[in-house]
């Protein structure tokens, strides 16, 4: 539980508050700070200008509890056993809030963590909405205290039409990998509607932190667990759902400028841990970024790496990137690639299908439809950013190919990912039409029942 006795103010300059802001399926794109032309994010400007902006940052996943569990945790989820949606954190892993709060720190929540029960039971203090109000409750509630806050948006995830209007069709920039429709573009405008909202509530709680005195001791950080509920970006190994926003503002952080090197959202916790004068425990596979964060000329990491596991549909999906090659080693490749049936049920994949029935898809836009599928992709993103064009086929990158394999093998036995053929499940719609015929939150693992029965061995 976390030390009710007030911290000093030495130890408060010292030792940083810190606020986490995580969206629910914001595309990197999508902001003001990453060049979005009509997306009306000020506030993310606004911390953008003020701190510290990682150009080219990764999560683990495209997915939002692994993702999750991977940030806290600093581990890959499938390292926990957590790569599947849905799959709740182990009882006996501690994360970031765990350690915070044995350090002094008193631990919040807001709305969106999932990470099972024994995640949240982490937290010490929870609303389940995401306000203005409620951020502010929790501020009050720290009093001398420091913190550390997770505020974990439901925006813009799916589910739209509550958010305020603010955008038009004319707003929208679309990427080739889906068809300009009317209804492609009203899907998009609803989808900006959800930033803007999310921008506001970041922006109200900037403005408390400076009413309270409280903006100078405070680290404010900035991303999304995944990419863009879109097809061929969210549940993807394509920068469209993997890369995130990463903005980071505050004491010992660097103002007002741009990071080009590659960061790993596994970097997250250690960071904080440091600041918070917090050994990392010997699992946690990040490294901490303050030196970088209060340096951006320091170099990025020579490489990032992701999985895609099941979400409604089954995958085993590895990839390595480096700043200019991605390489993806795809299993399970007969059937098209699997989305999250949020992302089938839109008027953006209906569109998509409508022109795949009449046959008027570009070559982008029909790849989501592609069967069998290449076992490995590479793709240079130096000249191809949305990673069209296959060159894992050219002889003359055969060489790339095997260094980028082998690398990517290798991250494998370090981080114990289970073999393609483990820990398998059921999907729960149809990869083309998006129609959901199992309505089970998470399917069992195949074979795991016959397993519990004594009917097959371990």
């Amino acid at each position: 539980m976390p030390d009710d006795r007030p911290a000093s103010p030495t130890v408060r300059a010292e030792r940083p508050n810190v606020i986490v802001f995580v969206a629910d399926d914001l595309g990197w794109r999508d902001a003001g700070p990453y060049g979005h032309p009509s997306v009306q994010t000020p506030n993310l400007d606004r911390l953008a200008a003020e701190g510290w902006t990682a150009e080219r940052a990764f999560v683990t996943t495209p997915q939002c509890s692994p993702s999750r569990v991977a940030m806290l945790s600093g581990q890959e989820a499938h390292t926990l056993g957590a790569e599947d949606l849905h799959v709740p954190l182990p009882e006996d892993v501690r994360i970031l809030p765990g350690h915070l709060a044995e350090a002094g720190y008193l631990t919040g929540g807001v709305r969106k963590m999932h990470l099972g029960p024994a995640g949240e039971a982490q937290f010490a203090w929870y609303r389940p909405e995401v306000s203005a109000d409620a951020i502010a409750a929790f501020l009050t509630e720290a009093g001398d205290r420091p913190f550390f806050l997770w505020v974990g948006f439901s925006d813009p995830h799916r589910g739209y039409g509550s958010a305020p209007h603010v955008h038009a069709p004319d707003d929208v920039v679309l990427p080739p990998t889906v068809r300009d429709t009317p209804e492609t573009r009203a899907d998009y405008v609803q989808y900006y509607d959800e930033i803007a909202r999310l921008d506001g509530v970041v922006g109200a709680t900037l403005d408390d932190l400076e009413r309270r005195g409280l903006a100078e001791t405070t680290v404010v950080m900035f991303l999304s667990d995944n990419g863009a509920p879109m097809p061929r970006a969210k549940g993807t190994l394509y920068d469209a759902g993997v890369r995130t926003p990463l903005l980071v503002r505050g004491p010992g952080v660097a103002a007002g400028v741009r990071h080009e090197g590659l960061v790993s959202v596994l970097d997250l916790a250690p960071t904080v841990l440091e600041w918070a004068g917090v050994e990392a425990p010997a699992s946690m596979r990040g490294r901490s970024l303050a030196a970088r964060l209060a340096d951006p000329s320091l170099p990025g990491d020579a490489a990032v790496f992701a999985g895609r596991n099941w979400h409604n549909t089954d995958e085993h999906i590895r990839s390595v990137r480096t700043e200019r090659w991605k390489l993806i080693w795809n299993n399970y490749t007969e059937h098209p690639h699997g989305s999250a049936s949020d992302i089938t049920r839109s008027p953006t994949w209906q569109a998509l299908r409508a022109g795949r029935d009449a046959g008027a898809l570009t070559p982008a836009q029909a790849l989501v439809f592609r069967a069998p599928r290449p076992r490995v992709e590479l793709y240079d993103l130096l000249a191809d950013p949305h990673e069209l064009v296959n060159l894992a086929h050219d002889p003359a990158l055969g060489d790339t190919v095997r260094v980028l394999y082998d690398r990517l093998q290798a991250w494998r036995a370090e981080t114990a990912d289970p073999a393609p053929t483990e820990r398998r499940r059921d999907d729960t719609l149809d990869r083309v039409t998006g129609v959901k015929f199992w309505d089970v939150r998470t399917p069992p693992l195949l074979g795991e029942e016959e397993r519990r029965s004594g009917r097959m061995e371990d």
